[in-house]
């Protein structure tokens, strides 16, 4: 389970990047906003981790989407999270729904839901997609946006 704290610790001071998931620390703010149905969204087009099998590099391209309820995550927290994977080894499902399930636990959001769009290895691209459910009713969801691998053809 990720480290949690409210407030913004981590936001305009030099922070050494963690080295695992374990030692990262997510960071939530209140949401000023909590009356509205809104969604925010953050992509992390450059997402990487480790094959824990052979040790080569995997690529992400990540979108999160999530309603919030009474947090919002702080941004460079979720920055220095997302980067702790780098030298992390695990499968792409796994990455996907851990940093899914991270944050719903530390955000306790209305919805929420991740897409991890992998770069092929071995020839297969490999696409996760985990949510907590069906959105709000009336909640403007737009596409993620990422189209389907197909390859240089």
């Amino acid at each position: 389970m990720v480290k949690t704290h409210t407030g913004t610790s981590q936001l305009g001071a030099s922070v050494a990047a963690p080295a695992s998931p374990e030692e990262a620390t997510l960071e939530r703010v209140p949401n000023p906003h909590r009356s509205e149905h809104y969604l925010a969204r953050f992509t992390a087009p450059e997402f990487t981790s480790l094959c824990p099998v052979t040790g080569q590099p995997d690529f992400a391209l990540l979108v999160i989407d999530y309603v919030p309820d009474e947090w919002l995550v702080e941004s460079k927290s979720l920055k220095l999270y997302l980067g702790s994977f780098r030298n992390h080894g695990a499968f792409h499902e796994d990455c996907t729904l851990r940093i899914g399930k991270d944050l719903v636990a530390v955000l306790s959001p209305r919805w929420f839901r991740i897409g991890g769009y992998w770069y092929p290895r071995g020839g297969i691209p490999i696409d996760v997609f985990w949510s907590t459910g069906e959105p709000p009713a009336g909640l403007w969801l737009p596409d993620q946006g990422v189209p389907p691998y197909r390859g240089r053809g």
